[in-house]
Formats: structure tokens, C-alpha cells, sequence
């Protein structure tokens, strides 16, 4: 009875052993892992913080001036003087209204309402931005929309930065030999690849030294007059006597031109005018043949 005591006794202590060792086990190897994670996580916060911050502003405004013309100009001075350039300007007047007032018979004054706006997209250096929206809005009358916005790709930058390097070093690596790459359009692809992820990032640092600035602007409806040349055909007529001088030389032109058609066909007339001459006379020398024919 004792032997099977003692025996239970040290089986117990040697499985409270083996589970000790177990426990203390799995805590190193998450230590190793957790200080490994460590090591990566550094690295990348170091290539993190040696990234400066990549932020893209972007504005947009929209206001009421006294003259369309006069403002775009002045914008587009004020965008060379910050170093900046003009990428995009369109003016428009729309006709609301027009009416034509007829000074002459060949004269016309048109009068017409017209709506003028512009539209313009302006690159500015980011840090002259803030201030060169504030100039731009005192160029108008009032101001009805102004916004700015900033958005960070510095996680974008990084991450194709740090694509473009592994590519980069796997490049390196098949050209050493060390690293065979069998399919020749495999390279072609991964050289594209990293042409656009560098082609990307200059896209991305000309964003964040440059700032697009969106515009809009409009004045109020003003009346615009000119003088035009008529364009109804029925507005150019002679003067009435002598449009009734020619009405009578037509009216003479017709009568002659009759004349000259009865004298075309005057055998016609003259044989017409014998028969029926010829018809008279047997009608009176022979009354009653003629009685006698109508009565059968």
C-alpha cells in the first residue's frame, strides 16, 4: 500500500515537472518572436521617419467680380509672380436676351443681355497657396465657395518606394547570377513595373510642390449695343413712285407682248373671221334651210 502511495506520489511530481517545462517553454519562444517582430517594425518605422511628410493641397473657389476679363487677367499675373502657371482658362458669354431695333432699311440696332463667366485652373507653390487665395478673393465682389483640401500620401510614397527597392534588388540579383529569372518577359514586366512606381513618386512630389487651384468666377448680366447690317431681304425696296414707275413700264411690256402674239397667229384671226363672216351671209340668203335644220 505504501509502494502504490509512493508510486501515484512521484508520478504526480514528474508531470508537475514536465508541465512546468512546457509553460516555461512557450513564453521564450514568443519572446523571440515578439523581439523579431520587433527588429522588422523598427525598420520600418525608421524608413517611415526618414520619409518627410508627402501632403498634396488642393483648392477651390468660386466668386462674383465686376469685370470677368479684368479679374483673369489679374489672376493670371498674380499666378506668374508666385512662380506658378496658368493650366487651364475659358471665358463664355451667353446671349439671355437680344431684340433688333431698326434704324434704317439697311441699318439694325441690336440690343442683347449677356451672361459672362470663366473658369480657370491655376498651379501655385503649395506654401504661397493660402495666400494666394486670400489675394484672389479680394478680387471679387463676395465670395460664395472656398474650400482647401490636404491629403497625406506619405504611407502611399513609402510603400512604393519600398516596392520599387525590392524590385530593385531583385534586379540586381538576376544580373549577378544569383537569382534566375527564365522568362525574358518576366524582366520586361518587372523593369515596367518599376519605371511606373518611379514615374508614380515624381507625380507625387511635383503634387506636393505644386498646388492645383481650382476657380470660378462670374459678373453680373450687362447690355451690349451695336449697330448691324439689316439682314431681311424684304427691308431693301425702292421708294414708292419709283416702284410705280416700273409697275407701269411691266403693265406696257405685257400689252405689247400681246400684241405680238396676236400678230403671230393673224392667219387664225383672218380665217376665223371669214368663216363666220360666210356663216352671216348664208344664214340670211337661206332662212328657211337653216329653219328646217335646226327643227330636224
Amino acid at each position: 500500500m505504501k509502494t502504490k502511495l509512493f508510486l501515484a506520489l512521484l508520478a504526480g511530481v514528474l508531470l508537475l515537472d514536465a508541465c512546468g517545462r512546457s509553460s516555461k517553454y512557450e513564453p521564450l519562444r514568443e519572446d523571440r518572436a515578439s523581439a523579431a517582430d520587433t527588429v522588422a517594425v523598427s525598420a520600418d518605422s525608421t524608413s517611415v521617419a526618414t520619409t518627410p511628410a508627402k501632403l498634396v493641397k488642393t483648392a477651390d473657389m468660386r466668386f462674383k467680380v465686376k469685370n470677368v476679363q479684368q479679374t483673369g487677367d489679374a489672376i493670371a499675373a498674380l499666378t506668374t509672380h508666385n512662380g506658378g502657371m496658368v493650366m487651364h482658362h475659358q471665358m463664355q458669354a451667353d446671349v439671355e436676351r437680344s431684340e433688333d431695333i431698326r434704324v434704317s432699311n439697311d441699318s439694325v440696332k441690336r440690343v442683347s443681355a449677356l451672361r459672362t463667366n470663366a473658369d480657370m485652373a491655376v498651379k501655385v507653390p503649395s506654401e504661397k497657396l493660402e495666400g494666394f487665395m486670400t489675394e484672389v478673393a479680394h478680387m471679387g465682389m463676395y465670395v460664395t465657395l472656398r474650400k482647401m483640401d490636404i491629403e497625406d500620401r506619405t504611407l502611399d510614397y513609402l510603400s512604393e518606394k519600398l516596392k520599387l527597392k525590392n524590385r530593385q534588388d531583385l534586379v540586381d540579383q538576376q544580373k549577378k547570377g544569383k537569382v534566375v529569372i527564365k522568362n525574358p518577359v518576366n524582366v520586361m514586366l518587372l523593369k515596367d513595373d518599376m519605371v511606373d512606381q518611379q514615374i508614380g513618386n515624381m507625380r507625387t512630389d511635383e503634387a506636393v510642390k505644386y498646388s492645383i487651384v481650382t476657380l470660378s468666377f462670374y459678373q453680373s448680366n450687362f447690355i451690349n449695343q451695336e449697330m448691324i447690317a439689316n439682314d431681311d431681304p424684304s427691308a431693301y425696296q425702292l421708294p414708292f413712285v419709283n416702284r410705280l414707275a416700273i409697275t407701269l413700264n411691266n403693265g406696257w411690256q405685257l400689252f405689247v407682248e400681246l400684241i405680238l402674239g396676236l400678230a403671230n397667229v393673224w392667219v387664225f384671226i383672218t380665217l376665223g373671221i371669214g368663216l363666220w363672216a360666210m356663216y352671216g351671209y348664208y344664214k340670211r340668203k337661206h332662212p328657211a334651210w337653216f329653219a328646217s335644220g335646226i327643227k330636224s
